[in-house]
């Protein structure tokens, strides 16, 4: 008989698709790795399971402990997923700017969600980073997992999710586009692929509030570019350990509407039912398609599924009430 021991074991191998309708007037072959295949709907399985691993490893993570992260959604889930396996509790906190489908899933498998506001400053004692921050020292046997600054999580995308590119692509690929949130998938992809072709482009797709785009072109981190905005699961307004600048070759910014707009295309257009930041890659590869050439191949990164915005993004209210529509 032929299944899977545990659900984790499911993790990985996700299929590219082409891209056709979207980019039906653009040069080269566009496509689209597909993370919603994970179990979990998302590319933080793949770091979910391997930071827990790489923490029992180290001896951060004993039996009967909690597993604390602060995340925008997906993250917590692909931790939750190791921690039902190894039998850790989990709790996660998250900006009150993600979507309610995000938080309800959470605690379906029984994780602990503490909501905390968006607005504030990323030292503030309220901001997700710093609650959980100090949850990871009150708690005893816990472990702050911090996918920000710890580098399992790029190494994981260096060790799968680039190696299954490349083979994908039977070497092929061009250009490598992808959100940057926590940087660990666009450094990790981004090291193994220039490793093995150094011409391969890598570009970054930002959003208009975070600081990624103007500390990568000047080095300089600049306050005035932060000021909150609505797409999940990109931009920051810190800089992570884990996004290395030199592997990126250029950030392109995605306003909220594009990035929402094109989401919904994506499930129109092509049958793809993609999350939020999703929308916002493919729309910044259609901002940098004049820069591609016919016998170029481009895969853009399309992090999570659809369901997780059905309130929002795919909300015509909640369009309408953002003047999406």
């Amino acid at each position: 008989m032929k299944y899977a021991k545990h659900i984790t074991d499911l993790i990985g191998n996700t299929p590219l698709v082409r891209i056709n309708k979207i980019f039906k007037n653009s040069k080269g072959i566009f496509l689209a790795k597909i993370e919603s295949f994970n179990p979990g709907h998302s590319i933080k399985d793949r770091i979910g399971k391997n930071m827990i691993d790489d923490a029992e490893k180290k001896g951060l993570l004993k039996p009967g402990g909690t597993v604390i992260e602060s995340t925008s959604g997906n993250t917590g889930m692909g931790l939750a997923l190791a921690a039902i396996k190894k039998g850790y509790k989990m709790i996660v906190t998250m900006p009150d700017k993600m979507s309610k489908e995000k938080i309800d899933i959470l605690k379906a498998i029984g994780v602990e969600v503490i909501v905390t506001p968006t607005n504030v400053a990323p030292e503030d004692e309220k901001s997700y980073y710093s609650v959980a921050r100090n949850l990871g020292i009150k708690i005893k046997n816990s472990i702050y997992i911090n996918q920000y600054d710890n580098l399992s999580n790029r190494m994981t995308h260096y060790n799968s999710t680039g190696p299954e590119i490349w083979r994908q692509t039977e070497k092929k690929i061009t250009h490598l586009i992808a959100g940057v949130g926590t940087g660990g998938t666009i450094t990790g992809c981004g090291m193994y692929l220039k490793e093995k072709n150094p011409k391969i482009k890598i570009w970054g797709i930002d959003t208009y509030g975070s600081v990624y785009k103007k500390f990568h072109e000047t080095r300089i981190f600049d306050q005035e570019e932060v000021y909150p905005y609505l797409t999940e699961g990109i931009g920051e307004d810190i800089i992570p350990k884990n996004v290395n600048f030199d592997i990126i070759d250029h950030f392109e910014k995605v306003s909220d509407r594009d990035a929402a707009l094109m989401t919904r295309k994506l499930a129109t257009e092509e049958g793809i039912f993609a999350g939020n930041s999703c929308g916002a890659a493919i729309a910044g590869a259609l901002q940098l398609e004049s820069q591609i050439k016919s016998t170029d191949v481009v895969v853009i990164i399309l992090p999570d599924h659809g369901s997780r915005y059905v309130g929002k993004v795919y909300n015509d209210d909640w369009m309408k009430k953002n003047n999406f529509l």
